[in-house]
């Protein structure tokens, strides 16, 4: 079931279109990531998804159309590229003063518990102005859960943390996406989002390029995959009709002592290539087939 739909969307600043003509959709349940470089209009596009901006032209349709605009916004939670804190407020008074702008009730065991998972409940009584840049991002993340929203939409959730609080966020992301809940979110990792996204858009100079699973998009770039394989002697009369049909099914092959390694383009090539090993009768001690990465997909 969609539960957001973007339909022709534009955004122009007087001559300069910064989203042109974007149309997609996202399923309930989902992780779904944005990509992009810097200026290709993701944080643009988010900001009219959530209301912060308007839309120059196109439709926005959320929850199936029910309830109007500031229901759709109790109902999201956002972190957005510019999170801005009040230096004077400890952690817990942030979220009651957010919770009550978005017009939502907490109790002081709903804002530990929200403290508590994004491992801030040691320094719920701190100040924000003591706060790392991580610890404040991980705040954000707080904040954008109040109300347990149904969707979230977190820009960069774990930029400027440390590998272990990105870990955290990570596991927290999954958690909340198998209570059900949608998350749209955007990062400059590509390593983070080839780990944890069910569909992957990566948007370019304000247009979807590609969208898909992380498998559509492969299949899409017919991007090379590298098949290497460590096996015991093959009989020296084999060898070089052996070395030949390696040449004829794949590219950049590497042959050693009882190892080889080249790039076949497609699944069914990697199958042919472990029957005719097996059909040698000698031992395979080890395939590992290296697929194309979200980086590859990416640049290309």
């Amino acid at each position: 079931m969609s539960i957001l739909e973007a339909t022709n969307l534009c955004k122009r600043y007087g001559n300069r279109t910064v989203v042109d003509d974007v149309s997609l959709s996202v399923n309930g349940g989902e992780m779904f990531g944005f990509l992009g470089r810097n200026g290709a209009g993701k944080s643009t596009f988010i900001n009219m998804l959530t209301g912060i901006i308007r839309p120059t032209s196109g439709r926005i349709r959320m929850f199936e159309g029910e309830g109007r605009l500031d229901d759709w916004k109790r109902r999201t939670g956002v972190l957005p590229d510019y999170s801005t804190f009040y230096d004077s407020l400890t952690a817990a008074e942030h979220l009651r003063y957010f919770a009550r702008v978005k017009g939502v009730h907490v109790d002081h065991q709903t804002i530990l518990s929200l403290l508590k998972q994004v491992e801030l409940d040691e320094h719920r009584a701190r100040n924000v102005r003591t706060f790392s840049f991580g610890m404040k991002k991980k705040l954000g993340i707080a904040q954008a859960m109040l109300g347990n929203p149904d969707m979230l939409f977190l820009d960069e959730p774990t930029s400027g943390v440390d590998i272990e609080s990105a870990f955290q966020i990570q596991q927290l992301l999954r958690q909340l996406q198998q209570q059900g809940k949608t998350i749209f979110f955007t990062s400059h990792n590509l390593h983070e989002v080839e780990k944890i996204c069910t569909r992957i858009a990566i948007m370019k100079a304000g247009r979807i390029a590609s969208i898909g699973s992380l498998d559509a998009l492969r299949a899409e770039y017919q991007l090379w995959r590298t098949v290497s394989v460590r096996h015991s002697s093959i009989a020296t009369g084999e060898q070089q009709t052996f070395h030949s049909f390696l040449k004829r099914i794949g590219r950049k092959l590497e042959w050693g002592d009882n190892r080889f390694s080249l790039q076949v383009d497609s699944e069914q090539k990697v199958a042919a290539l472990i029957r005719a090993v097996v059909e040698l009768r000698v031992d395979i001690y080890c395939v590992n087939v290296e697929e194309a990465s979200l980086e590859n997909i990416f640049l290309a």
